[in-house]
């Protein structure tokens, strides 16, 4: 006999670690064919993200639970049907775009950027080594290439000085035609315009406004490619995976180059180093080099430096000075270089180059006190001069043992420095204000006894931890008044002002520590795209800089930007470099005796015996959708080895349809089969970095949970079909 049980409608469970998850067997997947523009792969995918992903989840949540199984089968048709190379750099400037527009009181844009990262990090891991660059690397192009596709085929990617510069946060002005648009333009104002295009790319995604737009609104992402993106976007947990780390360092190390020839007609192209091939002086732009190099012009920054200021010449300018003036004027030069390459964002990123910009301004004001005494025979403003080039070495110092912040230790302690110092500027507002408060009160009441200087100082010591000095002059303040306003101040600046302090430092310290990893591989990503991705062909290392300035930028006010004028700075290049080349091609003949394989570090893919495309060494296009009646066993062919997916026309036409996802298992049965996942899905949760006890514990207890959740529902449910029964029996 059947139980009455009162139904009543179920309440979601209140926990944090697994969110419901409601079937969307109705939600098609994205259309994504492999002619779509960069516009229409934004526009698709944002449909389907902000459809699957409609509840708060956090970052775990969707890694690990059953509130990211859409989004696995987004990973699935990507890797199998879609071969788009645009769909990295999309996926990455959609979390950029949920995560800057706000928090809606609810979490839900936080949850679709945790989203389009866990998307596009997945995707990589299907993919081989080689594949994974590609797509990384992918630069947006321009729409109007085509148009000048002509003109570009004879123009020079060099293009003279003007024309080899690249921007990671700014649109760069490849177009040789006379009316382009200025560079400065966009510096300031590059982080507004991607996230505006990217507002109008989402923001009536539902309606049919985006096709009647005349401007495209993925214009500023021209020239930018997946791993600047993700930099802009702070996607930090993406750049910290292990696929796109191993990039960024075949990136560092050489392995990945973006220029391999050094002559007129060179272009820039991502591919891999091949030193039997390649350009010798080509390796002048790897970044390991670079820092090198670096290192060793502020190791003679510094001795210089220091020769000057031991032997003073007060009267006239010694040989030393003028070198120092030399390299001064050359550091000065490569900054500005800098600057135009990487934007005022990336460049302000970098915590070394506010150490640069602080040098040149001490050097600046060195010497014009130096000219100036000199030149009025004004000795004391001369031995001022030099006691401001003394505080040099406050930022010299660190600037050249710079090279430590890319160890893993010392890099993750430069990004807790940098938090605290931004959290202690915004506590010192307080400081002051508190401050200036008493100090006023202690002059007005004291005044007839201490001066405005004197009290100042006293409440100043007080402040600093004296407390025993406003103990001894309270009563002389004011009899009245001075002791308990002592007794307040040295309580609130002692007791609460420093430990709310020391508490706050604490707190984020210990917020950024526990993201360790990820701030320090983020701030080595930026270094590495800073240093690589620039559009210079013939880069001067400084002090040789200042010759190319000298010589070729007067000539180009008169002289057109040919190619004898190209062929010239080549030359130049060569002919400055040669010793430095040496010196690699040396290091890297040594490095190759020890290790032949040290430039073949992207061998394919590497995968277990559970990954679907073991049998897949190289990546084919996506096959042409499924009409009505063909079977899944029907196109096994395709994923053979026989070269037929290889062919261009195989192309991805359309989307899979919604039945072709796994349909879900029916919640109202109650027999409960615990909901196993995937290995592939397992590996790719932890493709970053392998998991710890806690991680397994976490993940382990939200499967318990899920499968208690299923439960609960299929009883309820059962019970509520029983009660029916015996309704309709009555």
């Amino acid at each position: 006999m059947p139980i009455r049980v009162k139904s009543r409608p179920a309440k979601s469970p209140e926990r944090s670690s697994s969110p419901p998850s409601v079937p969307t067997t109705d939600i098609p997947l994205p259309d994504i064919r492999h002619e779509d523009s960069f516009r229409d792969v934004i526009k698709k995918l944002s449909k389907y993200i902000a459809r699957v992903v409609y509840l708060p989840s956090s970052f775990e949540q969707l890694r690990t639970t059953s509130a990211g199984d859409d989004l696995h089968a987004l990973v699935d048709y990507l890797s199998t049907r879609v071969t788009n190379p645009a769909i990295v750099n999309a996926l990455l400037a959609l979390r950029w775009h949920y995560s800057s527009i706000g928090d809606d009181g609810r979490g839900i844009n936080e949850a679709r950027a945790n989203a389009c990262e866990i998307v596009a990090w997945r995707f990589l891991t299907r993919l081989s080594e080689r594949e994974a660059v590609e797509f990384c690397l992918y630069e947006i192009p321009d729409p109007d290439d085509s148009e000048r596709e002509r003109y570009l085929a004879n123009e020079p990617a060099d293009g003279g000085e003007s024309h080899e510069r690249r921007s990671l946060l700014r649109r760069p002005s490849r177009s040789p035609s006379p009316d382009r648009r200025s560079d400065d333009r966009f510096k300031t104002v590059r982080r507004n315009q991607l996230l505006q295009s990217l507002s109008k790319m989402t923001t009536n995604r539902e309606s049919g406004d985006l096709e009647e737009l005349e401007i495209d609104p993925t214009e500023p992402f021209t020239h930018l490619n997946g791993l600047e993106i993700a930099a802009i976007a702070n996607a930090k947990r993406f750049l910290s995976q292990h696929v796109v780390q191993k990039i960024i360092t075949g990136i560092w190390n050489g392995s990945i180059i973006f220029w391999d020839q050094l002559s007129v007609h060179s272009r820039k192209k991502t591919q891999f180093y091949n030193p039997r091939t390649a350009d010798p002086f080509s390796r002048l732009r790897v970044p390991i080099y670079l820092k090198a190099y670096e290192v060793a012009f502020f190791a003679g920054f510094l001795m210089l430096y220091y020769s000057v200021l031991i032997k003073q010449n007060h009267h006239a300018i010694t040989p030393l000075e003028v070198v120092l003036y030399i390299w001064f004027a050359a550091f000065f030069y490569d900054e500005v270089s800098e600057y135009i390459d990487a934007g005022s964002i990336f460049y302000a990123a970098d915590v070394w180059n506010l150490f640069d910009m602080i040098m040149i301004a001490i050097g600046l004001v060195f010497a014009i006190l130096r000219f100036v005494g000199l030149y009025w025979a004004d000795y004391t403003l001369v031995d001022i001069g030099f006691d401001v080039l003394s505080l040099e070495a406050l930022f010299m110092v660190p600037r050249v043992c710079s090279i430590f912040s890319l160890s893993p230790y010392w890099g993750t302690l430069i990004p807790c420095l940098k938090e605290m110092g931004k959290d202690f500027l915004k506590f010192m507002l307080l400081v002051i204000i508190v401050y200036l408060g008493f100090l006023s009160t202690f002059c007005l009441v004291g005044r007839d006894t201490y001066p405005f200087q004197h009290m100042a100082m006293i409440v100043t010591k007080i402040f600093f931890g004296s407390s025993y000095v406003g103990f001894d002059i309270m009563d002389e303040i004011d009899p009245i008044f001075g002791p308990p306003l002592m007794f307040i101040f040295v309580t609130l600046s002692s007791i609460l002002l420093m430990g709310s302090l020391t508490g706050m430092l604490s707190n984020s310290f210990s917020r950024v520590i526990t993201h360790a990893r990820e701030e320090y591989l983020y701030v080595y990503s930026v270094y590495v795209l800073e240093a690589s991705t620039s559009n210079r062909l013939t880069h001067f290392y400084p002090p040789f800089n200042l010759i190319a300035l000298v010589i070729f930028r007067p000539l180009r006010l008169f002289l057109p930007s040919d190619d004898k004028f190209r062929q010239a700075r080549i030359i130049l290049l060569r002919a400055t470099h040669a010793p430095i080349v040496g010196v690699i091609r040396l290091y890297e003949w040594f490095t190759g005796k020890l290790n032949p394989d040290g430039f073949d570090n992207f061998r394919g893919p590497r995968q277990d015996s559970s990954s679907p495309r073991q049998n897949s060494p190289k990546r084919h296009a996506a096959p042409p959708p499924d009409r009505p009646g063909d079977r899944p066993g029907d196109r096994q062919g395709d994923r053979q080895g026989d070269g037929q997916g290889d062919r261009q026309g195989d192309r991805p036409e359309s989307g899979p349809q919604s039945a072709d996802r796994p349909t879900p298992r029916d919640t109202t049965s109650v027999e409960v089969v615990p909901k196993t996942r995937p290995q592939q899905q397992v590996l790719e949760d932890y493709a970053g970095h392998a998991p710890n006890d806690v991680e397994v514990r976490i993940s382990e207890l939200a499967a318990k949970i899920d499968r208690l959740t299923a439960l609960i529902v299929s009883l309820h449910s059962g019970a509520g079909i029983e009660t029916g029964q015996h309704g309709q029996h009555d």
